[in-house]
This record gives C-alpha cells, sequence and structure tokens, in this order.
C-alpha cells in the first residue's frame, strides 16, 4: 500500500458492485423533515386559489371578519415581499413610488413597502388546512 494518497495497492474497489440498496421512502417533504416549514405564500393582489375548486368540501378560505392570526408581519413574510417585489421590478414591473433617482430594486421596494404601496397579498396557512389572506397595506411591517 501507498502512502501517496493515490490508492495504490488497495483492494477494496476491486469487486463489481452488484448489489445495489435499495432507496430509502420518502416519509414527507423535506421542509418537514427539517421542520422548517414557512405557512405563508406570497400572491398577486387579489389572486384567487387555484387548488380551492379541487377542494370544495375541504378546508378553505377565512373571512376576514374572522382573522385569527395578528396584523403584524414577520420578519420572513418581510423577506419573502421584499425579494418578490425587487425581483418584479428588476423585471421592469411597474413601480407605484416616485423614484427620486433610485436604480436598486431592493432599494425601491422597500420604499413601496413603507409606503404601503406593494400590490401583494401574504396567504397565512393554518394547521387545519385553511388560510387568510391579508394585503400588505393591512400587515404592521417589522422595524
Amino acid at each position: 500500500m501507498s502512502d501517496d494518497g493515490y490508492g495504490g495497492g488497495s483492494d477494496i474497489g476491486d469487486e463489481p458492485m452488484d448489489d445495489f440498496e435499495e432507496p430509502l421512502e420518502e416519509v414527507g417533504d423535506e421542509e418537514d423533515m427539517y421542520g422548517t416549514a414557512e405557512h405563508s405564500e406570497v400572491l398577486p393582489n387579489g389572486a384567487a386559489d387555484p387548488d380551492h375548486a379541487a377542494r370544495p368540501n375541504g378546508p378553505g378560505p377565512i373571512p376576514k371578519e374572522a382573522r385569527m392570526t395578528t396584523p403584524y408581519m414577520t420578519k420572513y413574510e418581510k423577506a419573502r415581499i421584499l425579494g418578490t417585489r425587487a425581483l418584479q421590478i428588476s423585471m421592469s414591473a411597474p413601480v407605484m413610488v416616485e423614484l427620486n433617482g433610485e436604480s436598486d430594486p431592493l432599494q425601491i421596494a422597500m420604499k413601496e413597502l413603507r409606503e404601503k404601496k406593494i400590490p401583494l397579498m401574504v396567504r397565512r396557512y393554518m394547521p387545519d388546512g385553511s388560510w387568510e389572506d391579508w394585503s400588505v397595506q393591512e400587515l404592521i411591517p417589522p422595524e
């Protein structure tokens, strides 16, 4: 056996590898496995859920009057909203505020958030499968 690290004289790889291990069964999706599932989604303002028509008797949207969650925007929702809006602005979406010489899409998105002019909705999923839709104008952003 050689000490140069190139495997000279090793007999480990001499056998043919015909025995393949069976793949492991998937228990759940990756987000559930690591416990990092974020249960909110950013939608265009006024967007309808395409899956809701497929499950008419299942859980659905919660009306505005019966909302259970707080009106405070989480830092994760803020990050997703700013990232989504900055991507839209960088792809020539109409800007909802005065630019005043700004050209960075993220800075423009932050200005839109400060002025509550981002045309997006936040969908918050509940454990029973229902959801709440909040417009960005209704949410109080973190400082």
